[in-house]
């Protein structure tokens, strides 16, 4: 299927984590679903998929999209498993994610590189066998004081965040739409440029921790 899509959001399955900061990728892949109306309830090689065409003009294109349920850690299992079967070349596949060294509310495309410490990036790179996919970063910030990663990342978003993070997930989407029709260069050129709404203004998070999990 050389012409299919992929975009993949990372986090993990469950209701327990569906409005954690971790989970900013499955909550971007839900909220584009809804937008261009694509079932996601399809459960093949370890994720929940959907299928379904995207129209613009007079232009359309098909797009498969992805949740992995391996947990974050193990996220390159399901996704190496449907880019092989699908035949989705690395530079079709673009990937949503956290970021803690992003401020909050920032976002950046990036057409392949490494990491960064993101697991579920790393476990892309190992399962596929290249770094050369387009990422979008969302930026989440560090945790306050001595607060552990694991638990900041495993907390939901406050109210005060999602003041900037509810129309952040608008613009990502808006920036997948742009990556389908118009590529990657000028999907960064238009949105890595583009201000964050609200700037800095997200309040940081109180220090009372989540549990740590291990899937983080």
């Amino acid at each position: 299927m050389a012409n299919l899509k992929m975009i993949v959001g990372l986090g993990n399955p469950g209701p327990q984590y569906q409005a954690n900061r971790h989970n900013i990728g499955f909550q971007c892949v839900d909220l584009f679903a809804r937008r261009r109306q694509i079932d996601l309830g399809k459960l093949q090689m370890q994720a929940r998929t959907g299928e379904g065409w995207v129209q613009r003009g007079e232009s359309r294109q098909k797009v498969l999209l992805v949740k992995p349920l391996t947990y974050m850690n193990a996220s390159g299992q399901a996704v190496g498993q449907l880019a092989r079967y699908y035949q989705v070349p690395l530079e079709g596949i673009l990937v949503i994610h956290d970021d803690l060294d992003l401020e909050p509310g920032k976002l950046r495309l990036r057409a392949g590189g490494g990491s960064g410490g993101q697991n579920g990036v790393k476990s892309l790179i190992q399962h596929l066998g290249s770094d050369a996919f387009t990422r979008i970063r969302v930026g989440i910030g560090r945790p306050p004081g001595s607060m552990p990663a694991a638990a900041y990342v495993l907390q939901n978003f406050s109210a005060d965040e999602e003041v900037i993070f509810a129309p952040l997930r608008e613009r990502i989407c808006d920036a997948l739409e742009c990556w389908l029709f118009e590529g990657v260069q000028v999907a960064m050129n238009r949105y890595n440029a583009s201000p964050s709404p609200g700037g800095d203004r997200v309040a940081k998070p109180s220090s009372s921790s989540a549990p740590a999990m291990n899937q983080a």
